[in-house]
């Protein structure tokens, strides 16, 4: 791997860690107003979550072409870390929109509303 596809391997690294760490904060902050009955500004916080996750997505994406799908990149493991972060960061996302409904509803006094 040159040099130059080295760095840009590395930032593409770090901007996929600060995306997925954004969107798992987004995520908890969205939780804690839930709980806090302020659904309006929960739901702000799990759209900026999505937006987090979209954009750590990209980056994602922008390593797999750098690869190219052969196998040029080597698998470290902060690369792995950033994996994870992502994935953990989609899962908090998901849950987080099943509890805030589940707490709308019970702020609504358990309807369906």
């Amino acid at each position: 791997m040159s040099e130059i596809v080295a760095i840009e391997f590395e930032e593409e690294i770090m901007l996929l860690l600060v995306q997925a760490g954004a969107a798992r904060s987004a995520a908890i902050s969205a939780l804690r107003l839930a709980r806090e009955g302020r659904f309006s500004e929960a739901q702000q916080q799990l759209a900026a979550a999505s937006e987090s996750i979209s954009a750590a997505h990209q980056q994602q994406t922008a390593l797999i072409g750098l690869d190219e799908g052969s196998g040029k990149l080597p698998v470290t493991l902060i690369l792995v870390h950033a994996q994870d972060h992502l994935m953990n960061a989609m899962l908090i996302q998901d849950l987080a929109g099943e509890i805030i409904e589940l707490y709308r509803r019970t702020a609504a006094g358990g309807t369906n509303a």
